[in-house]
């Protein structure tokens, strides 16, 4: 169910702590925390699906007591909702039988049934005529997806909304499925299209279903510093004021972008430290955390040798407050995956840039592309001639 304004969807902060749960890098003490909060919900709720996948998994003990009485509630409320939705057919208008599958449908969620919950919000689907209100059942479903991270049900869902949209939709909605679909983006490591999505909503956002503002502008922050270049950043970014009246309240993160912006490498590396278990600890972001880590390398060490046409290892690894060995190692590796364009001179102790040409760069493509062009003609020619 959808959470109300400022408060997120209790099913997607369930998600989050079974997460956390799982993670062996949390404290056994805050383990101990969640698996009473998740314990708490699932028996509030009468989760019976989920609680018997929590047994299985070995997260919850077997309470066959409890699972009994879970199964009783739900089978009664069940009945009462079927009751009503009989009632609605039978003596009430279309809107009134619209809402009571709907109440089904969100009956379903709410005890964390999801293909019951799916097969349900496509029933109520057909008796909706409105293009709001079925994009609100889509925003349902994507909510379905992100709480078991269903990627294939998110991309269609998506999909399907912007399908609505060309019938028409308020901007408010539309505003809001920026936010799913950016989110979608971070999720699969697509940051560039993330980070275009997020700032395109930064000044509408509403979508607090999903996470609180303060987290929504972590992830903006996030996918900006390794997707835009420093005019873009210093403009929709740095200066954002929607950014400023938020970031002092996420640890390390002003820190983390300003510091990369101004230079001043050894204050970065220092609130990049702090951030790495943030992200490590993300739901969506952890898949990625190594991949992340690499990419805000790249960023901050290509930035740093752009001033230079030569400088000694040395003094690159006193601005980043390193050792000479630790810079030599990672440059060594970057540079042979072909993130940086530099070599390392080992006995003078000194790096050389040397910044590909982009105009030697795009004639290469270009007759590398005229060769592919005139192999596949020779060849439709025998293919002709035959």
């Amino acid at each position: 169910m959808e959470g109300e304004e400022g408060s997120q969807q209790p099913q997607l902060v369930l998600a989050d702590k079974l997460f956390l749960l799982r993670q062996p890098d949390v404290q056994d003490i805050d383990k101990v925390r969640y698996k009473e909060d998740v314990f708490t919900h699932v028996k509030e709720n009468d989760m019976v699906p989920l609680y018997e996948t929590l047994v299985a998994d070995s997260v919850l003990d077997m309470d066959r007591t409890l699972l009994d009485s879970m199964r009783a509630k739900t089978e009664d409320e069940l009945n009462k909702i079927d009751e009503k939705i009989a009632d609605a057919e039978e003596n009430l208008g279309e809107s009134e039988v619209r809402e009571a599958h709907l109440a089904k449908s969100l009956f379903f969620i709410r005890i964390g049934d999801k293909e019951k919950a799916l097969e349900h919000l496509k029933i109520t689907e057909t008796k909706t005529v409105a293009v709001g209100q079925k994009m609100d059942l889509v925003f349902y479903t994507l909510q379905l997806g992100f709480f078991d991270m269903d990627f294939d049900l998110i991309s269609k869902s998506i999909d399907k909304a912007k399908n609505l949209f060309e019938e028409g939709g308020d901007w408010e909605r539309k505003n809001r499925l920026k936010v799913y679909e950016g989110l979608y983006c971070m999720s699969i490591r697509n940051f560039k299209k993330a980070a275009k999505l997020f700032l395109d909503s930064i000044s509408t956002f509403t979508t607090y279903e999903l996470f609180p503002y303060d987290t929504f502008i972590f992830y903006t922050v996030l996918t900006s510093i390794i997707s835009l270049d420093r005019v873009s950043l210093k403009q929709k970014v740095v200066d954002a004021p929607e950014i400023l009246t938020v970031i002092g309240k996420i640890p390390y993160l002003s820190e983390f972008l300003n510091s990369l912006y101004d230079c001043q490498y050894k204050s970065f590396f220092s609130a990049f430290a702090g951030l790495t278990e943030q992200i490590k600890l993300d739901r969506y972001l952890h898949p990625h955390f190594r991949y992340y880590m690499r990419e805000v390398r790249t960023v901050v060490y290509s930035q740093f040798l752009e001033s230079y046409k030569s400088v000694t290892i040395e003094a690159m690894a006193k601005a980043f407050g390193v050792t000479v060995d630790f810079i030599d190692l990672e440059l060594s590796r970057f540079i042979a995956a072909g993130k940086l364009h530099c070599k390392i001179d080992k006995v003078a102790g000194v790096l050389e840039t040397n910044r590909p040409d982009a105009k030697n760069a795009l004639y290469q493509a270009t007759i590398k592309q005229g060769d592919f062009l005139l192999n596949r003609i020779q060849k439709l020619s025998r293919v002709i001639d035959l």
